[in-house]
This record gives structure tokens, C-alpha cells and sequence, in this order.
């Protein structure tokens, strides 16, 4: 067992204790951080002639080839070690001897888990506000291709207003760009150095804190000791944001899989993207939808297990914080890759036109506008609303739409409707007349998807 501080100890830790304590089968993952880490701190040491030049090179050189070793599979990373930082150490110490002994200083690994941590979290917020992207670019080129596409709107689940499939694609497009707006605004919390911070209370050397979190791309160092070993609220940040993402994939997703049915038939799922049934050859699922939709709660958990860690965690550093980890290495992976599947799925996915259509049609979506109709011809708009409500009932009872009834049929129940009702309630005049911004209109979206594809541009 390769440990960095067996001086204070007589015996032997259980091995048991050990296999508990150690951490190394998941912080390997950030083994790149940790290599990365010290070597900026060698070049600050030996910046404020901590160590020399020739011990500097040694190091680096040294560091340098443990990683080319890691990333070729030469140097295995074994459960041999306690952490990713013993790893580290110890083979630099195997290759280059005593110099190697001297890479620690100034420094704990409290204040290195915090840098190696952030280091990776920092990479994965890019990286996630990289797949949101794409899949912006995706609803960007479905909403371009569909400001004439009309389906029916939805409240309560139930069919209320003609909207179009731009309109709709519009609605996450929203959703995804505050999450990338999330994302931006914990990228510049995070972005400070807690290297040099020691166990919590400095270190008598003569750092560059400074320096150092220049070398690492960081605004600046963390300014006080304490809270930089043991700050992990970037972490409940971007849990948090991530749960956001899960929600509206999630959301999104049970759209999907609703339009998937046989009862509104609005898209087809690529077979890519879907499976069929072991028994029922008729079947078409949508795995993938169903799938990203159920781990939300996995993200979910991983968010309120952090959050029941942290609570009653005095300061400064307490191994408790040592289950950050798996939780949110799980988390990111598993947001990184519903974010891919569902970019996939939803950019091979067909869109039924002609049945969404119909479905706006004959579900009385009109129903307000035919009501407005009545208004501007002086019928005050409670009446109206009375008897659109009434030729809404005759119309299911002769299983009819309102664009379906006669002009004697119209008249029979309101003297007021004449011959341009028909244009009146039309689909197309229906979503084409609301033209303030943000509403369904063609000339509304296009003026919408044009700040959308400058948006996509930054």
C-alpha cells in the first residue's frame, strides 16, 4: 500500500479501513488534473527559488512521462495506491528519485483535491455547454424548417390553441440557452485557485498563489484558506444546472413519446433510436426518450445526496467530502450522454405534417378565434364566448369541426356570422394574425429565429 504519511503511525492500517478510506478506483479519473496541477506548482517553487532549476526540469520531465505512460496504457493505475496523488507521487519518486520527494512541497492534499476537482469540473461545464450547443443547432434547423408546420398547443393536456412546430422547437430552444447561461455564470464563480491553500491554514513558504493560478487559467487565487480546501458549492452549482438540463430533456422527452403514440402519431422516431418488442411485432419504442426521461432521478439523487453531505460539515476539510466524486463523475456522465442520444434522436426524427395538422383542426383550437370573430363585430366577448362554447358541442355531437359547419349552421345558433368566418378561423390565419413577439406568427418567428441563429454565432 503506497501512503504519503505513514510517519506518524506504529501499525498498519486494517485493510479493510484501507479498501474504505482509499479512493483511487475513482479519483484516477482526474489523473491529467493532478499531473497538470503539479506541474504548475514546480514552476512557482522554483520561480520563488523554493527548489532550483535542475530540480525543476527533473520533475517536469519526470511528470511529463508518468502522464504519456497513463494515456499509452505503459503505466497502469492500480488500486496499489490510496488516491490519484500517492499515484502520482510515488512514481515520480520510482523514476527520479529524491527530487522527486520534493514535488509536496508547500503543499496537502486537501488543497490538492480541491485544485484537481475544480480543474475537472471547470473542462466538463465547457464540455456539457458544448452538447447543449448542438443541440441547439438542432432545434435551430427544425424551427427554420417548420414556421408553417401547425400543430395544436397544449394546456392541461389538453388541445387549446393553433401554434406551429417552430413555435414549439422555439420554446425549448429558450430552456437550453438559460442553461448554457447557468453554466457560463458557475464557469466564472468556479474559476478561482485554491493551490497554496495547504491542509487550511497556508503555508510558511513563500508562494505565488498568483503565478500559479495564472499557469492554470484560473482569475485568480481563493482568498481565504479555509473555505478554498473546503468549498464545494461549484459543485452543488452544477449538480443543480445539470438536474435543470435533465428536467428539460426530460420534459422534452415526454412530449416525444407522446407524439410517439398511436393516438397522436405527430413524429416518427428513427430506428436508430428506437427498439421493438420481443413479443409484439407491431411494436415501435421510444427507448431512448423513455430512458433519458427515467434518469433525471438519478441526477436528481446525485444533487440531494451532495447537498445532505455538505450540511453538516464543520470547517475546514473532512473526509465526508471524499463522496463528491462518484456522485457527480455519475452525474456528468450520465447528462453528457442523454444530451448526445437525445441531440441524435431528435435530429433524425420525422415530423408528421399533415396528421398534426388535422389534429389542430379537428381538436377546436380555433375555438378562441372564432370567438374573437364575433367580438369585433360587436358581441361582447362573455356572449361570445357562450356561443362558440355552444356550436363546440354541436360540432362533437356530429362528430364535426368548426371549419366542417355551414353558414346555415353558424347562423342558427348566431345571426352575426357571415361568409368570412371561414377565413376567420382558419389554421393558417389562426397562428398568422398573433404577431407579437414570441408568439407562434410566421413573421413573429422568423424575426425570433433570426436572433436565434445570431445567438448560436458567439
Amino acid at each position: 500500500m503506497a501512503q504519503l504519511w505513514g510517519g506518524r503511525f506504529t501499525k498498519e492500517t486494517d485493510q479493510l479501513v484501507y479498501r474504505f478510506n482509499a479512493s483511487i478506483s475513482f479519483d484516477q479519473k482526474f489523473y491529467r488534473q493532478d499531473i497538470e496541477g503539479s506541474m504548475a506548482h514546480v514552476r512557482m517553487l522554483a520561480k520563488q527559488g523554493i527548489l532550483t532549476e535542475a530540480e525543476k526540469e527533473q520533475i517536469l520531465q519526470g511528470l511529463e512521462g508518468i502522464l504519456a505512460d497513463v494515456e499509452t496504457g505503459v503505466l497502469p493505475i492500480t488500486d496499489q495506491y490510496e488516491d490519484i496523488h500517492s499515484f502520482v507521487e510515488a512514481n515520480l519518486i520510482d523514476r527520479i528519485g529524491d527530487a522527486g520527494k520534493k514535488l509536496h512541497t508547500g503543499r496537502s492534499r486537501n488543497d490538492q483535491v480541491a485544485l484537481d476537482m475544480r480543474l475537472y469540473t471547470r473542462e466538463e461545464v465547457i464540455e456539457t455547454d458544448g452538447l447543449l450547443k448542438k443541440l441547439l443547432e438542432v432545434l435551430l434547423r427544425i424551427m427554420e424548417a417548420h414556421t408553417e408546420t401547425i400543430m395544436p398547443g397544449f394546456t392541461h393536456l389538453q388541445k387549446a390553441q393553433p401554434i406551429t412546430l417552430a413555435h414549439h422547437m422555439g420554446a425549448y430552444f429558450e430552456m437550453f440557452k438559460r442553461d448554457r447561461l447557468r453554466l457560463s455564470d458557475i464557469h466564472e464563480r468556479m474559476n478561482y485557485c485554491p493551490l497554496g491553500a495547504g491542509a487550511l491554514a497556508g503555508t510558511t513558504y513563500p508562494l505565488d498563489r498568483e503565478y500559479t493560478a495564472e499557469l492554470l487559467g484560473f482569475h485568480g487565487p481563493m482568498l481565504n484558506s479555509m473555505d478554498a480546501v473546503s468549498d464545494r458549492d461549484y459543485l452543488i452549482e452544477y449538480l443543480s444546472a445539470l438536474s435543470t438540463i435533465m428536467m428539460h430533456l426530460s420534459r422534452f422527452c415526454e412530449e416525444i413519446i407522446i407524439w410517439n403514440s398511436n393516438e397522436y402519431r405527430f413524429v416518427e422516431i428513427d430506428d436508430a433510436y428506437s427498439t421493438g418488442s420481443s413479443i409484439m411485432p407491431q411494436k415501435k419504442n421510444p427507448d431512448i426518450a423513455e430512458l433519458v426521461r427515467g434518469k433525471t432521478g438519478r441526477v436528481y439523487g446525485a444533487l440531494m445526496s451532495l447537498l445532505t453531505t455538505l450540511k453538516g460539515i464543520p470547517l475546514a476539510y473532512n473526509k465526508d467530502m471524499q463522496e463528491d466524486k462518484e456522485l457527480v463523475f455519475d452525474a456528468i456522465d450520465t447528462v453528457k450522454g442523454c444530451i448526445a442520444l437525445f441531440t441524435g434522436m431528435l435530429d433524425t426524427i420525422t415530423f408528421c405534417k399533415e396528421r398534426m395538422n388535422d389534429s389542430a383542426r379537428c381538436g377546436f383550437t380555433n375555438a378562441t378565434d372564432a370567438a374573437d370573430y364575433l367580438v369585433c363585430r360587436g358581441v361582447p366577448f362573455r356572449d361570445a364566448h357562450g356561443i362558440i362554447g355552444r356550436l363546440v358541442l354541436y360540432c362533437i355531437e356530429q362528430k364535426k369541426a368548426l371549419d366542417d359547419l355551414s353558414l346555415e349552421e353558424y347562423k342558427a345558433v348566431s345571426p352575426v356570422f357571415e361568409e368570412d368566418i371561414y377565413e376567420a378561423i382558419s389554421m393558417e390565419t389562426c397562428v398568422n394574425r398573433r404577431l407579437t413577439i414570441g408568439a407562434p406568427g410566421k413573421e413573429a418567428m422568423e424575426k425570433v429565429i433570426a436572433a436565434c441563429r445570431e445567438y448560436l454565432k458567439g
